[in-house]
């Protein structure tokens, strides 16, 4: 309506409806959740799937999930995850070569027919393979001299050590435990000359090279073997080497190619790695370096760490718990969300209880055929500019290939904004277009209905259309001036009204939080002198009584109070802003009231004068102290630019020369020997 603002639309459902708005004109879009792709968990036991040759095997559910959020409403759906029997591995060696690692080299060549015969108990999808690293082969970290390049171990019993190699790829992933055997059995040992290797570069070539390892989306275990600590970025300038590594695969005929023109990867580098290539490392180190190994398990995103023997005679129990442990535990993360949105996470794990914050992300000790589920909410911020593409964020457990894609679609749209009327009769016969009951105005045109030409109006002549005289701010300060007439504003539940905005409820008393207690009172102002012990007839419906003369002004209830009986206790605020308190009684008469007034008011108090006067004294000399230390300040800065620039300018002047340095001294010596003859 004219005289309304656009926003006094917009309120709780209960309140508009209360107001009188009709229900079937209310916007009030809700939050959904749509499943795109809800393919359930593989429920059949191995023997069955056999049977049926089912070979794709589901833990996670759902798959794809489609969110229609109102911003600030969260929307809630369920992720369900369950360790299903059977399920398919792939792991890959990756042993230090070096000549320390020796004596673990036998051991390893008896792995692959021990581990397959172990991984049968797990799973029957179960495939290896094989790689090894010493280090980058420039120095310091090798010798680059010809005979230690072609022997670094210089000995020819039992055999001669291999030419050192940053890192060699020797078996993709297959499910031939002999032919795992084999290969490893054919590898040597060589040689560096510093403690720290290369495991680093192999880490992130194993990991980035899918297609030459072989890797499945199935779950992903290395096996990283050493006895020795690693080299990391920066480490590569000892050697020249100052490219960084860009994480990608560079293999040619299974040889890392880029070990002497990359320098090392990061730590944090090979932990994105791994976390986007789903891979769980599991790191088999000896006792000596076990402790830089588990530091590493609060970087790397599923990571767990094993004492190796001395010989890796325990390299199979290692592997066997490692998995047993990092397939216990289930870690949910998610990609990085679009600005503003909030995720949080409830899980209910074994015991069903609903664990909230980080420890909503995770679930521990599950076994095989445990099902746990998390409780996902999403949150959107205030609109913006809309995107052409709905935002996309996933979700996933740690270490596992599958993944929930949940795609986000804000409500930002009314649906009445779809039945636009341009050119609508509403909007001043077709000045502007009727969207959602409100006219958006054409070009020049303004107002609530598009009443006014901007051209012909102008601030002048609608400030003062809306000033109740030439002295009063236009709409008495309290609201817009549109079109020549008033827009008063609201404020809480209170509003301003009339013409010239100049009446408003705010200084009606409230009773129980409603104003006049609820009730619609006519208001009459006494503004007459009381006689001492007199009664006084006010109005023809009023009558006061006052022991002693006294100016009294305040306002009382008109005829409502008059069919009351018996006496009344009130109280009033007079034009001084003191509470008056006094007595109501009905007359004998129909339409008589006796009003008693009391003498004493009750005004407030008046300003502490002492304590106004004491706080700004000393608010003064804080002020004062504080400028006179800024300009101290100022002036100390500006003589100490002035030095130094002297200083600066005395320094270029001066000019040295050895011949007028009077303690320089010639660094050639000439001496002669008085025996020394010619010949």
């Amino acid at each position: 309506k004219v005289g309304q603002h656009v926003w006094e639309r917009c309120d709780t459902a209960r309140t508009l409806l209360r107001r009188g708005c009709p229900s079937d004109h209310l916007e009030d879009p809700r939050g959904s959740t749509v499943l795109l792709k809800n393919r359930k968990i593989t429920l059949q036991p191995k023997e069955q799937r056999r049977q049926r040759q089912l070979r794709q095997v589901t833990q996670l559910q759902p798959q794809s999930v489609l969110l229609h959020l109102r911003p600030g409403e969260p929307q809630t759906f369920e992720v369900k995850f369950k360790r299903v029997e059977d399920y398919p591995i792939d792991l890959y060696y990756l042993m230090d070569l070096s000549f320390s690692m020796e004596d673990d080299l036998p051991n390893v060549k008896k792995l692959g027919a021990d581990l397959m015969e172990e991984m049968r108990n797990m799973t029957s999808d179960f495939r290896m393979g094989f790689g090894a690293f010493v280090d980058k082969t420039v120095m310091p970290y090798i010798s680059t001299a010809k005979d230690m390049l072609r022997n670094p171990c210089k000995r020819t019993e039992p055999f001669p050590c291999i030419p050192p190699f940053t890192y060699h790829h020797v078996l993709s992933l297959t499910a031939n435990g002999s032919l795992f055997s084999e290969l490893v059995g054919r590898q040597r040992i060589s040689g560096n000359l510093d403690l720290p290797e290369g495991g680093l570069d192999a880490l992130m070539q194993a990991a980035v090279c899918e297609e030459q390892i072989g890797w499945r989306n199935v779950t992903r275990l290395l096996v990283f073997s050493t006895d020795a600590d690693f080299h990391f970025a920066g480490d590569g300038k000892l050697g020249g080497i100052v490219l960084p590594n860009d994480g990608k695969c560079h293999l040619h005929k299974n040889v890392y190619t880029k070990g002497n023109s990359q320098d090392y990867p990061s730590v944090g580098h090979i932990a994105e790695t791994l976390r986007q290539k789903n891979i769980q490392i599991i790191f088999a180190v000896t006792e000596e370096v076990t402790h830089l190994y588990e530091g590493l398990r609060s970087i790397f995103p599923k990571c767990a760490v094993g004492m190796l023997s001395n010989n890796s005679h325990n390299i199979l129990q290692i592997i066997v718990e490692a998995y047993n442990a990092l397939t216990s535990e289930v870690v949910m993360e998610n990609s990085k969300l679009p600005p503003g949105y909030r995720i949080s996470y409830t899980s209910r794990c074994k015991d069903h209880e609903p664990r909230r914050g980080e420890q909503g992300r995770k679930c521990s000790n599950i076994s095989i055929g445990d099902e746990v589920s998390f409780n996902v909410s999403i949150t959107a911020p205030p609109c913006a500019t809309a995107s052409q593409r709905p935002p996309r964020v996933v979700i996933k457990p740690q270490g596992y290939s599958e993944e929930v894609e949940v795609l986000l679609s804000p409500i930002c749209e009314c649906s009445c904004q779809k039945d636009v009327v341009p050119h609508s009769p509403s909007c001043s016969h077709g000045n502007g277009t009727l969207e959602c009951g409100t006219c958006r105005c054409k070009e020049g045109r303004v107002g609530t209905l598009c009443e006014c030409d901007r051209a012909e109006s102008s601030a002048a002549v609608e400030s003062y259309l809306c000033r109740h005289n030439n002295v009063s701010e236009v709409c008495s300060g309290r609201g817009e001036c549109v079109c020549g007439k008033c827009v008063c504003r609201k404020k809480h539940s209170h509003a301003y009204y009339g013409k010239f905005c100049e009446c408003s409820d705010f200084s009606c008393d409230q009773y129980k939080g409603l104003q006049c207690g609820g009730n619609t009172l006519v208001f009459l102002r006494i503004n007459r002198f009381v006689q001492a012990e007199g009664t006084v007839t006010v109005a023809p419906a009023f009558v006061m009584t006052a022991s002693k003369a006294r100016l009294v002004s305040f306002a009382l209830p008109a005829p409502a109070c008059a069919p009351c009986t018996g006496l009344h206790r009130c109280m009033e605020v007079d034009a001084e802003g003191c509470r008056v308190y006094f007595l109501l009684r009905t007359g004998q008469k129909e339409d008589s009231v006796h009003v008693h007034v009391a003498l004493e008011r009750e005004c407030p108090s008046d300003p502490n004068v002492i304590l106004i006067t004491a706080v700004l004294s000393a608010s003064v000399v804080v002020l004062l102290g504080v400028v006179l230390l800024l300009l101290w300040k100022l002036l100390t800065s500006i003589h100490d630019r002035r030095e130094f620039a002297h200083f600066q300018r005395e320094l270029e002047q001066r000019r040295w020369n050895r011949r007028d340095n009077p303690i320089y001294k010639s660094a050639i010596t000439t001496t002669v020997n008085p025996k020394y003859k010619e010949q």
